[in-house]
């Protein structure tokens, strides 16, 4: 199960010349044989845990809306590598692997997609509205933008207790036009909060691409008004988002106030299970997956150096498939919560 920890020690950091959009060079940390193999399993983790979640949607498991993080793995568990314990994490609908990589159980949050009693938030929140206080992980929200403000506000909370600790606040590029979103960065950059915001850029927010809705679509852009200094990230290598994380990380600690990661990602499935995706063709599709996989570069990787055997990547894949299998049966046997529920866990 992916737990937090601090960047790897051994890891070395390289820089490239910057590709910038096209999703090559930049600079990206050189890890270790343990590194790669502990990010090629967190992912493949996210990855059978929402194709799985596709599934129990299909089969009708699942109800209301659910939407896959297939294809931007390398984002949260890149980033969780430069976090340790007392960090906290905030973001949207696409929640899944977030949860995963904050080191909540499979079957917690397969449970609460499932609406059953042993779900992370005892089966009444569903795939937008999961929290855990022990993980430090704050939502899952289901209104776009807002958990901005609620990640800023996390922010100011460690500034006011003089503590270490840093806010991640994560969205997309859709709620990256939502007014809210500058309101925070504004007060951010005022008090100079511990607060990096991430901004996961999938091209295509619910479904319109970022040059039809947006006048500015270098988002790490978003925060220089307000003096926040931003840099785009090549969101398919989890080495450079673990490079990024780390010096937004260390920036944040220094108390130098806010930070910008546009991180340059794509959603291989619909914006959530009920969207057909018509307005991208295969061909696109198919095209970053041959060419950007997130986890298949970190499996070349591993092959290439001899680090590990192809046996050796099955067995962890079968691991892997076995762990969701198995939150699969539990959030399918699982009871349903009591009527006398809907009376807890309200504040009035």
């Amino acid at each position: 199960m992916a737990t937090r920890k601090s960047a790897p020690a051994t890891a070395r950091k390289t820089t490239v010349k910057s590709g910038k959009k096209d999703f090559n060079g930049g600079t990206f940390l050189d890890f270790d044989r343990d590194t790669e193999l502990k990010a090629y399993r967190e992912m493949m983790l996210i990855r059978r845990f929402e194709e799985k979640a596709g599934q129990l949607y299909g089969m009708g498991f699942i109800g209301g809306f659910c939407h896959l993080y297939i294809g931007q793995e390398a984002v949260v568990v890149g980033m969780q590598m430069a976090l340790k314990d007392g960090d906290q994490v905030i973001t949207g609908y696409r929640d899944h692997g977030h949860m995963l990589a904050c080191g909540m159980s499979a079957r917690g949050v397969m449970a609460e997609l499932t609406g059953r009693r042993g779900g992370l938030s005892k089966g009444k929140g569903g795939s937008m509205h999961m929290f855990s206080k022990e993980k430090n992980f704050y939502g899952g929200h289901g209104i776009v933008g807002a958990q901005v403000s609620l990640g800023t506000g996390l922010a100011f909370a460690n500034r006011y207790r003089g503590n270490d600790n840093v806010s991640l606040a994560y969205f997309g590029d859709g709620a990256a036009n939502q007014g809210q979103v500058y309101e925070s960065f504004n007060m951010a950059a005022l008090w100079k909060l511990p607060v990096i915001y991430i901004i996961e850029n999938n091209r295509y927010a619910m479904g319109t691409a970022v040059s039809r809705a947006s006048a500015q679509t270098d988002f790490s852009m978003r925060g220089a008004s307000f003096g926040i200094p931003g840099y785009q990230v090549d969101g398919m290598d989890v080495r450079a988002v673990a490079a990024a994380a780390e010096e937004a990380v260390a920036h944040c600690r220094a108390g130098k106030g806010p930070l910008i990661l546009e991180m340059l990602t794509y959603r291989y499935r619909g914006h959530s299970m009920s969207d057909p995706a018509k307005y991208r063709s295969k061909d696109e599709v198919q095209k970053m997956r041959s060419e950007h996989d997130p986890i298949e570069q970190v499996r070349a990787r591993l092959l290439e150096k001899g680090w590990a055997t192809e046996d050796e990547l099955r067995a962890i894949d079968k691991d892997v498939r076995d762990i969701v299998a198995d939150s699969a049966d539990f959030a399918q046997s699982d009871p349903e919560p009591d009527v006398s529920e809907l009376y807890t866990d309200i504040l009035l």
